[in-house]
């Protein structure tokens, strides 16, 4: 029963918390209120089953439990009586996501009142259901120092009294770049999972690129959004060919190119050229959405302009300077060079220690390793990878290639 409550709430969560803060005016009352329903599914799930609509079910328990907080706090107003009519004429109600109240969670998890960390594990933990294990290995911070950011973004959005609605478009300007970072975080997360047993999480890509749509339809003129959205159609088009039939991931070497979304490649390219056509110039997700541009286009591997894509890298590196750009550089010099000048810059970036922690560097490091006939030093790279990812089918892939090697 506890696996089919994960599940429901993994694909209910967000727009449950939205439409308990759309009715309560309160994004940290709401999840107090949505845990609360889920404890009580806990309780009763096991005796009565899983109701034919959980989403509504939990729902319709929260929102019992907010009538019950403002009894507590002496609040019957209209909003209270109304509310208590609709669930006395039914039990459960019909549940109707709606997308714009998840939004507006968004831009109210990002409000400039919380610094620049909050936000993003507040919304990765609301919007994205993320636990604070999964944040903590993304950002490669103690789970503890999570936990922390999110119990003081919910307690500082209650003292400052936040409501849960969309800014005035004078305050967009401010919010936007945390919002698209959070989106993007999102999309991120759902590409390639830190954890479970699942190498992506589609849903979670989905709903990311949906609000990344829904963001460019309301703000047209804003080059960076046009540019985000361009990367996550790109990125997702490859979606169906990068899992094979036994859930193993199928690198970009070895995908199946005829089982890319070219209707998708087509849409990411278009909102690219949206964004060029604004004439202020290529941004940190533009810069990203060309890259995959040049892998969308390719008819292979060995076909690619890896050296367009180097140029793309530097750009970005020098725009918005991060380890995890710098380590991309060095796949795409290792394709346009060669593995041994790859190798000096994941060697240099080893010795800054700024991605101690992470899989990602030892994976690399180990692929260019293997590509030099370093065996020997590979299988302790590929090795140490595999101890340091949280995702199941990423360690199975590490452990197949070490054995490969001997």
């Amino acid at each position: 029963m506890r696996r089919a409550l994960d599940a429901v709430w993994r694909i209910e969560s967000v727009r449950i918390v939205a439409t308990l803060a759309k009715v309560t005016g309160e994004l940290p009352l709401a999840e107090d209120l949505a845990q609360e329903a889920v404890a009580e599914a806990l309780d009763r799930w096991p005796a009565s089953g899983v109701p034919a609509n959980p989403g509504a079910w939990l729902t319709a328990v929260a929102k019992r439990r907010a009538i019950d907080h403002w009894r507590r706090r002496e609040r019957l107003d209209d909003r209270h009586r109304m509310l208590a009519h609709e669930l006395e004429e039914s039990a459960e109600p019909e549940w109707v996501p709606i997308p714009d109240d998840v939004l507006r969670l968004v831009f109210t998890a990002c409000h400039p009142v919380l610094a620049r960390e909050a936000q993003v594990a507040l919304t990765l933990r609301v919007v994205a259901g993320l636990s604070s294990e999964e944040i903590a290995r993304l950002f490669l911070v103690p789970v503890a120092t999570v936990q922390q950011r999110i119990v003081r973004a919910k307690k500082t959005l209650g003292a400052a009294k936040v409501p849960f609605e969309s800014p005035d478009p004078a305050e967009w300007p401010m919010r936007l770049s945390a919002v698209l970072g959070v989106v993007y975080l999102v999309f991120t997360e759902g590409y390639s999972a830190t954890s479970g047993e699942r190498w992506m999480r589609p849903e979670l890509a989905d709903e990311a690129l949906r609000l990344g749509r829904t963001l460019a339809a309301l703000l047209p003129r804003e080059p960076e959004v046009h540019g985000l959205v361009a990367l996550m159609e790109l990125q997702a088009s490859r979606f169906a060919a990068r899992t094979a039939r036994d859930g193993s991931p199928v690198t970009l070497d070895d995908q199946d190119r005829r089982l890319w979304d070219r209707a998708q490649i087509e849409r990411g390219r278009v909102a690219l050229a949206r964004c060029d056509a604004l004439g202020r110039g290529r941004a940190a997700y533009a810069l990203q959405a060309a890259i995959a541009e040049c892998h969308a286009i390719a008819p292979s591997v060995q076909q690619t302009d890896w050296e367009r894509i180097v140029v793309l890298y530097e750009a970005l590196g020098r725009l918005a300077p991060n380890p995890v750009v710098e380590l991309n550089r060095a796949v795409a010099v290792s394709m346009a060079v060669g593995p041994a000048s790859a190798l000096r810059i994941v060697d240099r970036l080893a010795d800054e220690g700024s991605l101690r922690g992470s899989a990602l560097l030892p994976s690399v490091r180990g692929e260019l390793l293997s590509r030099l006939g370093r065996d020997e030093e590979a299988r302790a790279e590929f090795a140490t990878a595999e101890g340091l990812t949280g995702n199941e089918v990423q360690r199975r892939a590490l452990r197949a290639k070490r054995e490969r090697l001997g």
